[in-house]
């Protein structure tokens, strides 16, 4: 079986000796070089030096791993890059995937994770670390339970004067200042508060209130 060649950026030596000792514990993995920086990088490859992944961090000298990323996506676009970083921050993900990065690990990631990356990479997928992963998942989640959910008046088979009490209602106006400002009668104003109370399923006003604006229906 042919090996998976690898070649390795990063700037800190122990750390770099680290990740070298455990990619050469895999038989399917050959890690042909390990430098210091970038340009280290590209000097290997126009030298004729043939490699199938290249495994970098991104705060390096002379030349980061963001700007390899960009340089390999253009003279070198065989080559599938997987970033090993301590940066967790979204934009730099993001970025780096914009580049063609194909990978990115954070540098507590377990050995079996990282090796899973580097496999799933050579095949043509594409990896962002599981505790990235969760961690935008649970910001989505968070901001999805912020932000309200826009609906249509009509999905919930309100009238048009049915939609205009709700927003005066969310604006704080009793029924009898609605029924004054919509020339109606204040009986009328409680019998359309009730029905929109029945639509939305809501227990008293306050949460018909509350659920309008979850809902998107008032603001």
């Amino acid at each position: 079986m042919e090996k998976v060649k690898i070649l390795l950026a990063e700037d800190h030596l122990v750390v770099r000796n680290g990740i070298k000792l455990l990619l050469d514990t895999q038989q399917t993995f050959q890690v042909i070089a390990d430098v210091n920086n970038g340009k280290q990088v590209l000097d290997l490859l126009d030298s004729g030096v043939e490699t199938d992944i290249v495994l970098t961090d991104i705060g390096m000298l002379e030349m980061d791993g963001m700007q390899l990323i960009q340089e390999l996506a253009e003279r070198y676009p065989q080559i599938k890059v997987i970033v090993l970083t301590m940066l967790d921050c979204e934009q730099y993900v993001t970025r780096a995937f914009e580049s063609g990065a194909k990978g990115y690990l954070i540098k507590n990631v377990g050995a079996e994770e990282m090796i899973f990356c580097i496999k799933h990479v050579s095949n043509g997928g594409r990896y962002l670390c599981e505790e990235l992963s969760m961690s935008f998942v649970e910001k989505a989640i968070v901001k999805n339970n912020v932000q309200p959910i826009v609906s249509n008046p009509v999905d919930f088979d309100l009238s048009e004067r049915e939609q205009e009490v709700l927003n005066l209602l969310g604006e704080g106006y009793t029924n009898q200042e609605i029924a004054k400002m919509l020339f109606i009668s204040k009986r009328t104003v409680e019998g359309h508060r009730q029905n929109l109370i029945e639509k939305t399923k809501a227990k008293n006003t306050p949460a018909l209130i509350k659920f309008a604006v979850l809902m998107g229906l008032i603001r």
